[in-house]
């Protein structure tokens, strides 16, 4: 994640200048929307352009990374505009460099490409990508069926660097035309009293209840991480409130971290917004957005049902406490706060369901009311100097989001563009068949084990991106709908926020606690059960994720999972007795895989 930078670097004359930075990035992925048709060879580098300076000067850490950061900037700035006011002559070539300088300008954009991913994320998927770049130089000379014929150096690099394939592919695409978008209008959310709101909401629903600060941790982190998708963002904010709260009620401090991180992870799942992975999924299955949030919808709200269960469960084994009804905000201030996140979301609702407009037109519907509501605090009083900051913050945030997300898309392009070119994708998946035998359930679990291995290395939607374009194909083949295979390989790239040995949200949960991660992590593996069961659960029944073509279908499915889930829950936490527990976790897994048995 980028790091924020140094405080005197965003201080006067800086500040403005990032600030009108920030601005020009969000004023063109909003344009791009209401402009028409913009050649992709124009948008996609300016978009890459734009992010930049955001990864490596704004993020830089020291005066020697802010140096080193500004020639890279440069260099990188330099040769993407040279691929967007060449884009015409650049078609013609049909991914064929020409001449030493344009064999330069792309050795430029793909260096800094892996040098903007190491940055923003760290070492893994930048390693990852120069080993795929490193395959498809030199594959050509590995023997057996897992080297290639070879490619031309310049067809293979103008491939990646100068048609619509590669860098500016379709990953690309969806990082300009949607993700940013949807990012920007996060932020802008965020920068409001929306997450207040949120807050408000979840403690009013739940506060009084046994276990009631846990449970008003779930509801916030699952409202915030809809609008979040990030499971470390979504533990840094909300946890900064119902930790605290948690631990002040005497909550064991492994279970107050535990149903931080878990109630978090559930963020990149839970629609309307579901994470930068739901929208590339867009792209890679042809599915309308909308129709991905219905398919989700019933597996999220599974997914929460098992927490909410595990939570009943500790807080009768250590009677918990609910939230001191002092603590609890009042009526008037739940429904004023709410406002600021039920406004922005049902112009957002309106716009997609009702009006008909694509989901990147309506999320800049819902960003205009979103900025308007900037205007107020939750007071509903305007304060000049109160909005100037939020509307700084919300630009701010924006600009790092959009550009850390496009490091990640971008890196991750190079991956699957030379997989395409070298037909690596095809062995890998056939490699996946015969492995498995050409079963599906033995599939499956290979595949659930390649994205939390990729998991614990990369970010989420760089992990779902890559398993998904070697292990798709093959579940697709064994007989899984697109969608079905998409949402079952985007759940488990999410295990490993949970999972040890590399586990994020644990490890941001168990600092702010204070208490021992592997603790905590065991706990929240209990907890967050229904992220290892769910996605093999769709799998047996695939009637849960047809809510949008077969409601009545989907709900009885959907209510058989949440018995089964109920009692794996019960089993594994609140249950007393080796027998017992045992019991209650066989019935729950044969009353979850009752599907598969009847199919």
């Amino acid at each position: 994640m980028l790091a924020p930078p140094p405080e005197n670097f965003t201080q006067g004359p800086f500040r403005l200048v990032w600030l009108a930075l920030a601005v020009l990035l969000i004023g063109f992925h909003i344009g791009l929307i209401f402009s028409g048709l913009v050649p992709n060879l124009v948008a996609r580098p300016v978009h890459m352009a734009l992010v930049l300076p955001w990864i490596f000067v704004f993020a830089a850490r020291t005066p020697r990374g802010r140096a080193t950061g500004a020639v890279w900037a440069a260099l990188g700035v330099a040769a993407t505009l040279w691929i967007a006011s060449n884009h015409s002559a650049l078609s013609d070539q049909y991914g064929f460099l020409e001449g030493r300088v344009q064999t330069g300008i792309a050795a430029v954009l793909l260096l800094t490409v892996l040098e903007a991913a190491r940055r923003a994320i760290g070492w893994p998927l930048p390693t990852v990508a120069a080993l795929a770049l490193g395959y498809g130089l030199f594959g050509q000379h590995i023997p057996g069926e897992f080297g290639h014929s070879g490619t031309p150096l310049a067809s293979f690099l103008g491939t990646l660097t100068i048609a619509e394939g590669g860098l500016w592919g379709s990953l690309t695409g969806v990082s300009v035309g949607v993700v940013a978008i949807f990012v920007i209008f996060g932020a802008v959310l965020n920068a409001g009293e929306a997450g207040q709101g949120f807050m408000n909401v979840a403690a009013a629903a739940a506060g009084r209840l046994t276990g009631g600060a846990a449970k008003v941790s779930l509801i916030s982190s699952a409202l915030f991480g809809s609008i979040s998708g990030s499971a470390s963002a979504n533990v840094a904010s909300t946890g900064a409130i119902t930790l605290p709260a948690m631990e002040k009620l005497g909550y064991p401090k492994r279970l107050a971290g535990a149903v931080e991180a878990v109630a978090s992870s559930g963020g990149q799942i839970m629609p309307p917004l579901m994470g930068a992975g739901a929208f590339v999924m867009v792209e890679l299955t042809g599915v309308p957005y909308t129709g991905i949030m219905a398919a989700a919808l019933i597996p999220a709200l599974l997914y929460f049902f098992t927490v909410w269960v595990g939570i009943n469960g500790y807080a009768h084994r250590f009677e918990l406490k609910g939230l001191a009804e002092d603590d609890r905000p009042g009526l008037r201030d739940v429904a004023i706060t709410s406002l600021f996140f039920l406004v922005p979301f049902s112009v957002l609702l309106w716009g997609m369901f009702v009006t008909g407009v694509t989901a990147q037109y309506a999320a800049c519907q819902a960003i205009l009311a979103g900025v308007v509501l900037l205007l107020f605090n939750r007071r509903l009083h305007v304060v000049p100097a109160e909005v100037a900051e939020r509307v700084e913050r919300a630009c701010l945030t924006a600009a790092r989001q959009v550009s850390m997300i496009a490091a990640i898309i971008l890196c991750a392009s190079i991956v699957i563009g030379v997989l395409s070119i070298t037909g690596l994708g095809v062995k890998l998946t056939s490699l996946i068949l015969s492995a498995s035998g050409g079963m599906l359930w033995p599939s499956l679990l290979l595949t659930a084990l390649a994205c939390l291995v990729l998991g614990m290395e990369v970010p989420t939607t760089a992990a779902y991106v890559i398993c998904v374009s070697v292990a798709g194909p093959a579940l697709i083949q064994l007989g899984l709908g697109p969608l079905q295979a998409h949402l079952f390989v985007l759940w488990f790239a999410l295990l490993s926020t949970i999972t040890p040995p590399v586990c994020g949200a644990v490890f941001i949960a168990a600092g702010m606690i204070e208490e021992n991660w592997l603790k905590v992590a065991m706990t929240a593996m209990a907890l967050g059960v229904g992220l290892y069961v769910i996605p093999l659960g769709m799998v047996a029944n695939p009637g849960v994720l047809q809510m949008a073509e077969a409601p009545g279908w989907a709900l009885f499915a959907g209510g058989r999972m949440a018995l089964g889930l109920g009692l794996l829950s019960y089993g594994l936490i609140a249950a007393h007795g080796v027998l017992l527990r045992v019991g209650l976790v066989a019935a729950g897994a044969a009353v979850v895989f009752a599907g598969a048995v009847v199919a």
